[in-house]
């Protein structure tokens, strides 16, 4: 493999204002009064392990398990709950039972999955687009073109992040070593935690970062330069995915299928009920991490983040080919690495379209 490989080893893009990991076996309030399962049959488990972080970008998860729709899915299969944060330490707990599904980003899903030759887990959803910005200093950095020669800060050395910006640069004719980030464009690894000190006291000049931290900085005067988006066909590009541990899902297909369609459920809440579907994350959060996000902080971020089913899958086999060109990651073998039956199972029964794996699906 090439030296990098922190690359898709990387921390999950959106942990920057995660917790530690934490577990709780207790299940929300609004689950606990649910009026009872749409599942009529008894699952084939008593207990599934769900992992997430407490991030916006994992908004399926935090609101989906205060309002109850995942319970409601799974009846009398009891959920325990893990936050993590960071995207190396959820896979090591899928690869090690200590979770069964989890919410997660591309980089340490595809990580996990080429690692294990294919053998420890599927993406089976998608979960959330968008979410990622180029913040800068206005009085250094007026236009895309003023980047050059600037100190850009990214969350770790081959994250998402750190792959895109690598892309980008490259995109305008600019060379930076990615090992090192010398080059036209200083790329400065930081931790998302530290990047609003580091901006405040002038050691980075800008960063290409996930909410909430892009909008954290622009709560301290930093203006977004470039929203990631828009360098996607039809503006979407995935963050975060739903993965299972492939020996859970061929043991409990059942109750895959029920987090599913209680993935489902809270995407289409959310989207009818955003106000309240933003209270509640905030809520999760303040409960999960001690601490709330004000709200010139938590608006434009939600507002940037959009929840889905589809895994967008075209732009996570591109997010590992830029990897690839950037020099930080051999080509990986994907194929396979995307099992979206039971989604389209899901999808189809509810009127709606199926989604593609884009050539990578499980035979």
């Amino acid at each position: 493999m090439a030296a990098a490989l922190p690359l898709l080893l990387g921390t999950l893009a959106a942990c920057g204002y995660g917790s530690d990991k934490k577990s709780d076996d207790s299940n929300s309030p609004a689950a606990a009064a649910a009026s009872g399962s749409t599942t009529a049959a008894k699952l084939s488990a008593d207990q599934v392990k769900i992992g997430y972080f407490p991030n916006l970008t994992h908004a399926t998860a935090l609101v989906g398990l205060k309002e109850g729709f995942f319970q409601q899915e799974l009846g009398s299969t009891k959920i325990k709950e893990a936050t993590f944060n960071a995207g190396p330490a959820e896979i090591e707990a899928l690869n090690a039972g200590s979770i069964d599904i989890g919410w997660i980003g591309p980089s340490p899903a595809i990580n996990g999955y080429t690692k294990s030759d294919g053998s420890d887990l599927r993406i089976i959803s998608g979960s959330a687009s968008g979410g990622v910005k180029l913040v800068v200093n206005p009085a250094k950095i007026k236009t895309l073109a003023d980047v050059k020669g600037k100190k850009i800060a990214t969350p770790q050395l081959g994250n998402t992040q750190d792959v895109a910006l690598l892309n980008w640069i490259k995109s305008q004719g600019w060379k930076v070593d990615a090992q090192s980030g010398k080059g036209d464009v200083s790329v400065v690894r930081t931790d998302n935690k530290i990047t609003p000190d580091a901006y405040k006291n002038g050691s980075i000049d800008g960063a290409w970062v996930p909410e909430p931290t892009a909008s954290k900085l622009v709560s301290e005067g930093a203006k977004v330069l470039l929203d990631e988006s828009t360098l996607w066909p039809d503006k979407k590009f995935v963050i975060t995915n739903v993965i299972v541990s492939q020996k859970f899902l061929t043991a409990h297909p059942d109750v895959v299928e029920a987090v599913l369609r209680g993935s489902v459920k809270t995407n289409a809440w959310i989207k009818a009920n955003s106000d309240k579907a933003k209270a509640d994350a905030n809520a999760q959060l303040k409960a999960l991490t001690q601490k709330a996000l004000p709200a010139d902080i938590l608006d434009p971020a939600w507002a940037s983040i959009e929840v889905l089913d589809d895994p967008l899958a075209a732009t996570a086999k591109a997010e590992a080919e830029h990897a690839v060109s950037a020099g930080l990651l051999d080509a990986p073998k994907l194929d396979g690495i995307y099992d979206l039956t039971l989604l389209n199972k899901v999808l189809t029964a509810q009127g709606g379209p199926a989604v593609d794996s884009a050539g990578l699906g499980a035979k």
